[in-house]
């Protein structure tokens, strides 16, 4: 049987009877299982992770993007994280006995389907992506909600599906395939963003915009000119966590094989330190593969020779991923659960 991952975001993380809705909403939906739904009220968005096979999970994640536009409102949205819509972004990830293409074929059915079922316009990025320059989801993303009906006026950006009409209420859907994505945040114990964000801006592959000896950003045929970032496979942002009077640098993994979460903490904890700035432990959102924190606790264990239960327990530790929240192995590990 294949086994297919979808990890939606979907832009609500307050309201808990638009929670109960996206649960009550995979009821009787077959071969589809509901592995983790975890909201953020500071970021104001809830990550769902659903695995099925090719049917289940395109059955579920149609029913699941019927309850978002039934209960999520984006005219009355405001948070912390970038977005485009309600239904945010809608990533499928092959995990055993599926292909990238199974996933990609599966994004441009749920396209098609969502487009016309929602009137919404919907944009394919990564894998399944139909133009290089809308590959990265930061490019899609750009100008955000706000700017979406403007975009959708410009020739370059018509949706890969729907109609180029804006709608107030949804906004615009992106989708496609991609590899597993680990959602990492290292925490920083200060309020003052500006550290979370140089950090940032140092280690994402991206960079940051190279400036002059005043301060300018030096630009060449009216681009700005980058200082590559020190970690490939790493996008990057900073952001303040209210809740907790810290702040974050707030990550994705694209490649945790090309860079590993032990790597991408010890790295923030070097820019952390070179500012004064303490680190206090760090979080998983969504779910996470066992082999990455095998790869974090093997690290760790500096050549001791120890058995699973004890290397996932050390990079635990050493992560520091219960310091705000307690880390669940069974509920966080994606292998655990399946």
């Amino acid at each position: 049987m294949k086994i297919i991952e979808c990890v939606p975001n979907f832009s609500e993380g307050r309201r808990e009877e638009t929670f109960l809705a996206l649960k009550d909403s995979l009821n009787g939906i077959m071969n589809c299982k509901l592995l983790n739904l975890e909201p953020d009220g500071d970021y104001n968005r809830v990550v769902v992770t659903i695995a099925g096979n090719e049917s289940g999970i395109l059955d579920g994640m149609i029913a699941l993007s019927k309850s978002a536009a039934a209960n999520i409102d984006m005219t009355q949205h405001k948070g912390k994280h970038p977005r485009i819509g309600a239904i945010d972004v809608v990533p499928f990830v092959p995990i055993k006995n599926a292909s990238m293409e199974d996933c990609v074929r599966i994004s441009e059915t749920y396209a098609e389907i969502i487009a016309s079922t929602l009137n919404v316009p919907v944009y394919l990025y990564e894998n399944a992506a139909k133009k290089p320059e809308r590959k990265n989801l930061s490019d899609i993303r750009k100008g955000e909600y706000e700017g979406l009906e403007a975009k959708l006026k410009d020739p370059n950006w018509l949706p890969d599906y729907g109609l180029n009409s804006f709608n107030p209420r949804l906004g615009s859907i992106v989708t496609g395939a991609r590899f597993f994505l680990i959602a990492y945040n290292v925490n920083l114990k200060t309020q003052d963003i500006k550290f979370a964000k140089e950090i940032a801006e140092v280690l994402r592959e991206s960079g940051r915009p190279k400036k002059d000896e005043n301060g300018k950003i030096l630009k060449i045929n009216g681009e700005s000119v980058k200082i590559p970032g020190r970690l490939r496979n790493v996008k990057g942002m900073g952001v303040s966590l209210e809740k907790n009077n810290i702040t974050q640098v707030s990550m994705n993994l694209t490649n945790y094989n090309i860079t590993p979460i032990h790597i991408a903490f010890e790295e923030v904890k070097k820019e952390a330190a070179r500012r004064g700035v303490e680190v206090m432990g760090s979080e998983i959102v969504g779910l996470v593969p066992l082999e990455a924190l095998l790869q974090a606790g093997t690290f760790y264990a500096q050549g001791k020779k120890l058995d699973e239960k004890s290397l996932v327990d050390l990079s635990i530790e050493k992560l520091g991923l219960g310091e705000l929240n307690h880390f669940h192995k069974n509920e966080k590990i994606i292998d655990y659960m399946i």
